[in-house]
């Protein structure tokens, strides 16, 4: 298919980290329009349908408004057991956050949907595992100092000072940041947008 050919990619995300992540493998939205809905979680809902029902919700809404364009969309949720962590919005939060998952393994799930110009809704969901050190008071002071952990699922950010607390993890780096591009990829290329 011709880029004149190809329907229209719309990104229902205002992440600049999803844009980055998208451009790494060539690929730049044609507009960006972030879904506003409502994120809480449903009353005993487990991280990853959640982290599905999230993706799905926010592309959907995004579709409605541009019929016949590809929408993309994403959640990235950390969870420590069946427990959804929050996108730390306050100190508090973050170092809350940061001692719940001092020296525990925690899992980062990243949902995606794509929905094709004909309205096919496509879903896949990524699974990484991330080990923080222990970590002490100063360490958790001077990332919180920082503000590096504003807005971001579980109060860190892979792609910054995080990454030198971090002793072990599994899966996808991509995903861990916010989008995961092996299966992006997959989604854009079932879908004919790219080859």
């Amino acid at each position: 298919m011709s880029a004149s050919q190809r329907p229209r990619l719309i990104l229902a995300s205002a992440s600049p980290r999803r844009r980055d992540l998208l451009a790494q493998i060539g690929i730049v939205p044609d507009a960006v329009d972030p879904a506003d809905i409502d994120e809480s979680p449903l009353k005993g809902e487990l991280p990853a349908p959640y982290a599905a029902r999230i993706a799905a919700e926010k592309a959907a809404l995004v579709a409605a408004r541009y019929p016949g364009a590809a929408i993309l969309s994403g959640d990235t949720v950390v969870a420590v057991g069946r427990r959804i962590l929050p996108k730390a919005e306050d100190e508090k939060m973050a170092r809350e956050c940061l001692k719940l998952m001092s020296g525990r393994r925690h899992k980062v799930l990243s949902a995606i949907t794509l929905v094709d110009a004909d309205g096919k809704a496509r879903h896949r969901l990524s699974t990484s595992i991330v080990l923080f050190k222990q970590l002490h008071a100063d360490e958790i002071d001077a990332y919180v100092a920082s503000g590096e952990w504003h807005g971001k699922a579980g109060g860190y950010a892979l792609q910054g000072r995080a990454a030198s607390l971090i002793t072990w993890m599994s899966g996808s780096p991509s995903a861990i940041i916010g989008l995961p591009l092996f299966e992006t990829r997959a989604l854009l290329t079932a879908a004919g947008l790219i080859s």
